[in-house]
């Protein structure tokens, strides 16, 4: 197993690229290298500089490599496609820019979706027609990214979109060739859907390519499942707990990389309240621990 551990802005609580809670990006550049990592994710486009004469030289400065970027806008809706390719172009050109390999494509959060988040027996789903529409659009901009910009395109499951749960993942995989499309898993996305992400990714571990590592604190998941807590809320209640503290079974996923012999960038993601004055501490805990459970490993 060759595994590259970076992170990335939303583990700051960076979620869209203009909020005012955002910390400055130098400072989450800095906190990531005094975390230890060698990677970090794009993160919204727009957060950090798209100049790439300026990220370029930040990055360098800090020893950083720009590992990956995230399409993170809603497919799922018809009217919003101007949105989806403005938010895809630019991404692919800041990856090609700084030399990353990987986009990766989310159904970004729809507001009735988040009320039902972690339920799939309530979550409305698409009916055929609006289907086919969503994932003819990723399809269109995964082409993009490989044929024009040269890159990794990967689908990867978001709590609260509409590509969220294991059937509705594997549906998309099914309906685009996967010369096109690979595939990202987050383990607490999973878990969160209801679904194993080991089961998962022995499945499917030919096609995929990236991994966002990720925990969910079993209480706080029950918690707001159970009171039908809005997915937003339940990350600002502590729903993705530190790694190793709640229900991955990260051990059990690493000898699995380390058995199909995984190569490659992974990140760690802990959405967190951007407030939350844990940052670089929670991102050095993380970091500590995934180095301690490969170190532990029979290799």
């Amino acid at each position: 197993m060759q595994l590259k551990l970076g992170n990335a802005p939303c583990s700051w609580g960076v979620e869209m690229p203009n909020e005012a809670t955002n910390p400055q990006w130098e400072k989450v550049l800095d906190e990531c290298h005094l975390a230890g990592y060698k990677g970090i994710e794009l993160g919204p486009v727009g957060y950090f500089p798209e100049n790439p004469d300026i990220l370029g030289e930040a990055l360098s400065k800090r020893d950083l490599t720009l590992t990956a970027g995230v399409v993170f806008r809603p497919f799922h809706d018809k009217s919003a496609w101007d949105n989806v390719l403005d938010g895809a172009h630019r991404t692919f050109s800041a990856l090609s820019a700084h030399g990353a390999k990987t986009g990766v494509l989310i159904d970004s959060i729809a507001s009735e979706r988040a009320l039902t988040a972690g339920r799939p027996n309530e979550a409305r789903r698409l009916d055929k027609s609006d289907w086919q529409s969503m994932v003819s659009r990723v399809e269109t901009i995964a082409k993009i990214g490989q044929e024009e910009y040269g890159l990794d395109i990967a689908l990867h499951g978001h709590a609260a979109g509409f590509i969220e749960y294991q059937d509705e993942i594997e549906s998309v995989l099914e309906m685009i060739d996967e010369k096109y499309l690979s595939l990202c898993i987050d383990t607490g996305h999973c878990l969160y859907a209801g679904f194993d992400p080991i089961d998962f990714y022995q499945k499917y571990q030919d096609r995929t390519h990236y991994l966002h590592f990720k925990d969910i604190d079993p209480k706080v998941k029950d918690y707001v499942i159970a009171n039908r807590v809005n997915f937003y809320d339940a990350i600002s209640q502590g729903l993705f707990c530190n790694l190793g503290t709640g229900l991955c079974r990260f051990d059990a996923l690493f000898e699995t990389l380390q058995a199909t012999e995984f190569k490659g960038w992974s990140t760690i993601e802990q959405e967190c309240d951007p407030l939350s004055g844990r940052t670089l501490l929670d991102a050095k805990l993380n970091h500590q621990y995934l180095n301690d459970v490969i170190r532990g490993m029979k290799i």
